[in-house]
Parts: structure tokens; sequence; C-alpha cells
């Protein structure tokens, strides 16, 4: 598999093509193929970064959201974790996530990230520093927990 060019934009610096792209993937892997019917656009998107890793054809691979402190949980946060199904299997989750923390870092400045994953998901974040806190919840139907990386 070829490799993914990445990219980190604003909201305002996405092209109405870009963004199309970002929810037409959210909504496949969210709301179509884990069969949840919940509200997408959460009003957050418009004060986050959006880190795309776009394949060489230009077809978005893998995507996650970008929050700053203060817009979700106090800490910055990581969400709407995808990698599209054509893409899987290659590793570019593992990559997507190494460069989210990065990107936080290099946006936010150093400090704690909080997340709200799905709990099936705790393992493979865990590989990544992230611990859980509190107990399990249910979130549109699905269980999540809250983790923080220190």
């Amino acid at each position: 598999m070829s490799e993914l060019e990445w990219r980190t934009d604003a909201f305002a610096e996405l092209s109405s093509a870009g963004l199309y792209a970002i929810l037409r993937e959210r909504s496949r892997v969210f709301v179509v193929e884990q069969d949840c019917v919940y509200c997408d656009l959460d009003g957050l998107d418009a004060g986050s970064h959006h880190l795309q890793g776009l394949s060489p054809a230009g077809e978005l691979a893998a995507y996650a959201r970008l929050l700053p402190p203060g817009l979700s949980y106090p800490e910055a946060s990581v969400g709407r974790v995808i990698t599209s199904p054509e893409f899987r299997g290659a590793g570019h989750g593992r990559e997507l996530l190494r460069r989210a923390i990065a990107e936080c870092e290099r946006l936010f400045g150093p400090g704690p990230l909080q997340i709200g994953a799905q709990r099936y998901l705790e393992g493979w974040y865990g590989e990544f520093g992230f611990k859980t806190v509190g107990e399990p919840y249910l979130e549109d139907g699905i269980p999540h927990l809250h983790m923080l990386r220190a």
C-alpha cells in the first residue's frame, strides 16, 4: 500500500470538497458501518483542526479531529478517529494516532489529552499511553470510556 500524504487544516482552511470527504467518511464509518444513528455535526468542527491522511489519488484514507483544551474537555482531545475501510490493515490507524498526538502537542502545547474511546478500543489506545479514568458509559448506545494520556 502506498504512503499517505498527511496534512492538518483548521476548519476555515478546509476546501468544500475536503470538508465533504471528511463528513462523508465520518458518516460512513460511525453511522452506517457501526449502525449508530446520531448527529455527527456536534458544533465542534469549526473550533478544531482536522488531520487527514490522503492517498496518492487524493482519497481520504485516515482522519482525526484535534480539539483544543476547553472545547470538549478541559484537556486537548483527539476524536472522530477513522481509517477508511478501503485502507485498513496497512498500519494507517497507528500512524494516524501517532501523528494526532504529535499535532496536538504542536498546536496546543505539551499537556494531557483526554478522549472518549469506544470500549473495545481500550487496549489499542492503551498502547499509546492512554489510561482509563472513571467508569464505562453508554454514548449513542455504544459502550465508551474516558481515557487520559498524561
